[in-house]
């Protein structure tokens, strides 16, 4: 294929230099010689005519055209030598032309200096002369136009020439684009299209297709990608189907234990409220009898006596409350329940009025933000938190100091928490044991010096992080025992102004 290009390219190539060629011999060589030779002729002519004159008048004006004839002829047999340089012939022609001029001139037109009477005796002579001298330029004439009628017929040659060699590269270049077509078509249009129906099945879910690798090197080459890539599908589509066969079977355990939780679960809530109801029918009782004491026996009790009632009436109630309490906390992880915007104020004086009892039996003095925002939860258990902390505070007292709790608040720009710290002056806690007092049943101190089951900072921990934050000791801080929590803002309005603690004494 590639020599046909060349030997067409070639031959289109010569065809036009034959024409070039041709149209070159024509145009700028034989018409411009004949149009020359015709110049030469007329300036010959010019100076016959001028001699002519010359004899009949006796006036050397008349030499004048013979004069400018000399020039314009030699000019002119300049050009035509130049012009026919590559034709013998025709430079002959041109010789005998210059021969038959010499010999006019040197016997009859050299006389010129003579009188003009001596023109009279050889006349003649020079008309014969010059009769000579038109023989040779029709002679000229007709070799120059038969070199002209022959260039024109080799142009005209080399036009038919040129037109059939590109008429014949035309239609080899459609002959070959045909059998390129035919050709790409059976060694790339079908492995393509081969490749492309192959791909589709294996897009439509037949991974098993194998994809065959054929046709030229980037067909092959795009089809072993496609192989390579089928392959991987495969492998990975068992490792997914074996998996999938996995987590199905973990999915069964997965529903079998979670349905065995629930039932555990729901074993749990009869059993915590089996339990709930075991503990307050004897509080119950208690209150109803003290009730019933007071009730009957009033008017021979003290003033003391019937403080004593009272006491042991609010205490019932309150541990009656504080059971109910701890078995929603038991819920919580459990049962989901909607939570709802809570004013932390309101749950601090709760749990301070709960520890009224405990603050004024040890003089504990608990200092309270002037504002405290509002967060989303539950309020019984953000109760329990903060009732947990102060009652710790106070528990863990140092004997030669009053209590001394305080409550502080602050914002977290950069995490968008709110930060809680409760304060106190007590025995404070070793940093060793930063971490552990937040186990459940950790205990740092015997039940004779602190009593106590050991489970509070355990649940404010669980309070905390069911919140979404996450509660530490202060280690920093060594005036006896700090800690610190977190609790998410609100995402806009929060009535407090943390720059201002402005604290709130509760005495006992």
């Amino acid at each position: 294929m590639g020599i046909v290009v060349v030997l067409g390219a070639a031959a289109g190539a010569q065809v036009i230099t034959n024409t070039n060629n041709a149209t070159d011999r024509v145009l700028n060589h034989t018409q411009p010689a004949l149009l020359q030779a015709t110049r030469l002729q007329n300036a010959l002519i010019n100076q016959e005519t001028g001699i002519r004159g010359y004899a009949l008048s006796g006036d050397r004006q008349f030499l004048e055209p013979y004069t400018t004839g000399i020039q314009d002829q030699a000019r002119a047999a300049d050009r035509i030598r130049t012009l026919v340089a590559g034709s013998p012939e025709l430079l002959a022609d041109l010789d005998d032309v210059q021969r038959a001029v010499d010999d006019w001139r040197a016997n009859y037109a050299r006389n010129i200096e003579a009188p003009p009477t001596a023109f009279a005796a050889t006349s003649t002579e020079g008309k014969a002369l010059f009769d000579e001298l038109r023989a040779r330029f029709d002679t000229q004439n007709a070799d120059l136009s038969a070199a002209i009628a022959a260039d024109r017929r080799a142009l005209e040659h080399a036009r038919s020439l040129r037109n059939w060699v590109l008429t014949l590269m035309v239609a080899v270049a459609l002959l070959t684009g045909a059998l390129l077509t035919a050709l790409a078509r059976r060694l790339v249009a079908r492995p393509l299209s081969a490749l492309a129906s192959a791909s589709l099945r294996v897009a439509d879910g037949d991974f098993e297709h194998h994809i065959d690798i054929a046709g030229p090197a980037d067909v092959a080459t795009v089809a072993d990608a496609v192989e390579r890539m089928r392959r991987r599908v495969v492998s990975e589509l068992t490792s997914s189907r074996a998996q999938e066969a996995v987590l199905s079977q973990q999915k069964t355990e997965l529903d079998s234990q979670a349905e065995e939780l629930r039932r555990s679960n729901t074993e749990l809530e009869q059993f915590a409220y089996v339990a709930s109801h075991d503990l307050q029918e004897p509080l119950r009782k208690v209150a109803s009898f003290c009730q019933l004491l007071d009730k009957r026996y009033g008017d021979q009790l003290d003033e003391r006596g019937k403080q004593y009632i009272d006491f042991a009436v609010d205490g019932a109630k309150r541990m009656q409350v504080l059971i109910n309490d701890l078995l929603t906390f038991s819920r919580v992880g459990r049962v989901i329940e909607a939570t709802a915007q809570v004013e932390l104020r309101e749950t601090l004086d709760t749990a301070v009025d709960n520890l009224s009892s405990v603050i004024e039996e040890t003089g504990a003095r608990v200092e309270l933000p002037a504002q405290s925002p509002t967060v989303a939860g539950d309020s019984t258990l953000l109760t329990m938190l903060w009732q947990n902390l102060i009652a710790n505070a106070i528990k863990f007292r140092a004997p030669e100091r009053v209590p001394l709790v305080r409550v502080d608040c602050a914002i977290d720009a950069a995490s968008g928490m709110w930060e809680f710290s409760v304060t106190d002056n007590g025995i404070g806690i070793a940093t060793e044991f930063a971490e552990q007092v937040f186990v459940i049943f950790q205990r740092l101190h015997s039940r004779e010096e602190y009593g106590g089951t050991g489970i509070g900072l355990a649940v404010c921990r669980k309070i905390v992080e069911y919140h979404g934050g996450k509660i530490w000791v202060d280690t920093a801080y060594t005036e006896g025992t700090r800690f610190r929590f977190t609790l998410p803002a609100r995402a806009a309005g929060d009535p407090v102004n943390p720059a201002e603690p402005a604290a709130e004494g509760v005495p006992l």
